[in-house]
């Protein structure tokens, strides 16, 4: 658990903190424009030898450093195809991914098939623990503070933080991309405009601004244990999930700190600071009418509702959906259909339907451990589990859910889903879903609303 430095109100403390904070923050600002260094790894013999069992790639194929679908296998290091310009980050002309961490290895699907593997990216250090998808651009964050950016499953662009693993990634409609960290920060990122595939880090919530400014006031300081005060705005423990709407123009936060804090866009200000939970908070999402779900270890599933109080508004909790032993550890919503799905650490996943008032329509059991993620794509839902396997439900007409198919070619904990319509389906409910695992992955899959569900 990662805790931020001590804030006391005594005046020394204090300004020893606040100057540690400030210091920290200049020195991401500094560096928030840096692709990631090319030669900070390096694929060993050791680690080609691990991606084996991962996918298959020619062993003749030559690595070259502008396309990173060349095969693990190859371990000849003195190619003339190395070009002899200087690994600069500041030159664009070189691909700054030349001796990437991570390989794209391309499976053999039939283009015609309903569901299965399109292709893997293997990362050789670390795990995969968060993506977000806009477009035709996929991010993933790991263990490494890098975030990663692909293209067609190759390597386009990267950023990175100076600390903590990214445990949350969200993009806005305007190409804002918030990330949440171990570290307890919430970063804002952008991709420029001029220079294609390179991003900087604009902001961070709170803004230092707001930080600066609540500081002053020991109002604004919370106990979180004897002699131990933090700003209130601020998560003083990792980050661990985030949730948009758009509509409403704003962001949710969830921490291991059992907060929940409401952020507006436009302005990067903290609305909320809600102790949610009595333990830690691991899955947020902005649902239906208002609504908003939190999930945490403590078991509970809460709801809560934005309101109208005096010239703003507030969050009141209006529900509690489940208190069980199991912790809380995943949500999806299907906004259309206005049902919320629940998962547990038992490997259940249970659904409420909104349509009048949230009453629970089932549970659905696929996993044999733990639901570690969520995702809601049309009329499908997708759940990863601990037993390293992705299960495909359907919801049908009658609120009845089938099991399309069942995902099995992760190795590893699978951490993270996201999901995108496939652009060539012309609305036939074909999905394009990329998983990342604890097995160092990110696999990509299609999977199609008409497929024929399992039997038995």
């Amino acid at each position: 658990m990662v805790i931020a430095a001590e804030t006391h109100h005594r005046r020394l403390n204090f300004a020893a903190y606040l100057s540690t904070d400030l210091a920290t923050d200049d020195e991401e600002q500094i560096h928030g424009d840096d692709v990631i260094n090319p030669t900070s790894t390096s694929i060993n013999n050791n680690q080609q030898h691990q991606t084996k069992t991962s996918g298959d790639s020619s062993p003749n194929q030559v690595p070259s450093p502008w396309n990173q679908t060349y095969s693990p296998y190859y371990t000849d290091t003195t190619t003339t195809t190395t070009p002899t310009m200087s690994p600069s980050p500041w030159n664009q002309t070189y691909s700054p991914y030349y001796q990437s961490p991570w390989i794209h290895q391309t499976g053999n699907i039939d283009n015609d098939s309903d569901n299965g593997l399109i292709g893997t990216i293997v990362r050789q250090e670390g795990h995969v623990y968060s993506l977000a998808a806009s477009g035709d651009l996929l991010y993933t964050g790991s263990d490494s503070k890098n975030i990663r950016v692909w293209k067609d499953l190759k390597d386009f662009a990267g950023f990175k933080s100076t600390s903590g693993s990214v445990k949350a990634i969200v993009i806005t409609g305007n190409n804002r991309i918030f990330t949440g960290h171990q570290d307890g920060k919430i970063r804002i990122w952008r991709g420029s405009k001029k220079r294609t595939g390179v991003y900087s880090r604009i902001g961070s919530l709170p803004s230092r601004k707001e930080f600066l400014t609540k500081s002053v006031n020991p109002k604004n300081y919370v106990e979180v244990r004897r002699h131990k005060n933090v700003l209130k705005i601020r998560h003083y423990d990792a980050v661990s999930c985030l949730s948009l709407n758009e509509e409403l123009g704003l962001l949710y936060s969830g921490s291991w700190d059992k907060t929940l804090k409401v952020w507006r866009l436009s302005d990067s200000k903290c609305l909320e600071s809600i102790q949610a939970h009595d333990d830690a908070v691991n899955t947020v999402a902005a649902g239906f009418d208002d609504l908003l779900f939190t999930g945490s270890a403590d078991g509970t599933l809460k709801v809560w509702k934005r309101e109208l109080k005096g010239k703003g508004t507030k969050h009141f909790l209006v529900n509690v959906l489940m208190t069980q032993e199991n912790a809380v550890t995943a949500l999806a919503v299907n906004l259309t259909a206005r049902v919320v799905y629940c998962g547990s650490s038992d490997g259940s996943v249970n659904f409420w339907e909104g349509k009048k008032y949230l009453s629970h329509g089932g549970i659905l059991r696929g996993h044999r451990m733990a639901v570690l993620c969520l995702a809601a794509a049309g009329s499908l839902v997708l759940s990863g589990g601990a037993d390293k396997n992705i299960c495909v439900w359907r919801r049908n007409g009658d609120g009845t859910h089938s099991c399309l198919s069942v995902l099995m070619d992760h190795v590893g904990p699978v951490k993270c889903l996201t999901a995108v319509e496939e652009a060539e389906g012309d609305g036939d409910g074909r999905w394009i879903v990329y998983s990342g695992s604890l097995d160092k992955s990110v696999k990509v899959w299609r999977v199609t609303e008409t497929a024929s569900p399992l039997i038995g």
